[in-house]
């Protein structure tokens, strides 16, 4: 068995909590505007942390970041 999965799956949640960390900072502001302007910033505040984990996601799968060489 490989440390990959264990190793992946920390740094994940590593990178997220300190994600969540910095969007409940950027709360403060985003709530003083109006719920249809909140909306799809939440949106993409949700969604957005997988575009800089791609690559550990496909590396926990695959043992490859996913790029060609």
């Amino acid at each position: 068995m490989s440390l990959r999965r264990p190793l992946g799956i920390l740094g994940l949640l590593l990178f997220l909590a300190v994600y969540a960390l910095v969007v409940a900072w950027l709360a403060e502001p985003v709530l003083g505007l109006h719920p249809l302007l909140q909306a799809p910033i939440w949106l993409v505040l949700g969604v957005a942390w997988v575009f800089p984990m791609r690559p550990v996601l496909i590396w926990i799968e695959t043992g490859r970041t996913g790029h060609r060489p």
